[in-house]
């Protein structure tokens, strides 16, 4: 498996995803999405350089749409929130030193503003829609299509750097080109930067991640 390249940019927001080692279920009722969602709070809350402009929890993984301040805050918060989770899914579950919760550290990469963001903003709410789950995106209850604040009432989403369009909800259940998915899931597995080509290999220069740019066959589908 090739190494992805972990990024610490701030001021640019970033697709990180993670998932449960051997697909395992990371929620299987809905207390345990509930549970995550508050901990989005409390993490945003010990790291308020961080904003968080979408997410989508589903059964054994989930997907978060992250804007950054500085450059350390997204390892600060990631660390925080992987750590807690994992050792309170280890507590509820009566599992303690079965292993680890994750398939490994978290992937991300840098998604450019504008029309990429939001093309990225839809594949991540459209999450249970593509899976089958729903038949409309936003009844997925675990989603920031759904509700932007915590069970106590807490807010955890935050406007992004481009403002959504008007009918945002029709647009999200609006399938993205084959092109535009597949562009996301090359992303996911290499770190490669999402965005328009210029951008994508201008940044890739200026962050160090040449690397991602190479092609290494078809990328597994993911979410």
């Amino acid at each position: 498996m090739p190494r992805i390249a972990r990024v610490t940019a701030g001021g640019i927001v970033q697709h990180v995803l993670n998932r449960g080692n051997g697909r395992t279920k990371l929620f299987n009722k809905p207390a345990d999405y509930a549970a995550f969602v508050d901990l989005l709070a409390d993490a945003l809350e010990r790291v308020p350089g961080m904003r968080l402009t979408g997410f989508c929890l589903m059964p054994n993984h989930w997907h978060l749409v992250l804007w950054p301040r500085e450059a350390g805050d997204l390892p600060e918060f990631m660390r925080w929130l992987s750590n807690t989770h994992a050792r309170r899914f280890r507590s509820h579950s009566h599992s303690v030193g079965h292993g680890h919760v994750y398939q490994g550290r978290y992937k991300s990469f840098l998604v450019q503003n504008d029309a990429p963001y939001l093309t990225l903003l839809r594949f991540v709410e459209a999450n249970p829609l593509r899976a089958k789950r729903v038949k409309k995106a936003e009844k997925w209850p675990w989603s920031s299509l759904a509700t932007t604040r915590s069970p106590d009432g807490r807010p955890v989403v935050s406007d992004g750097p481009t403002p959504k369009p008007a009918g945002w909800k029709e647009l999200v259940n609006q399938p993205t080109t084959k092109d535009q998915t597949q562009a996301i899931r090359t992303s996911i597995a290499r770190g490669r930067p999402f965005g328009d080509p210029a951008w994508v290999t201008r940044t890739a220069a200026q962050r160090g991640l040449a690397s991602t740019l190479r092609n290494r066959g078809r990328p597994p589908k993911v979410g």
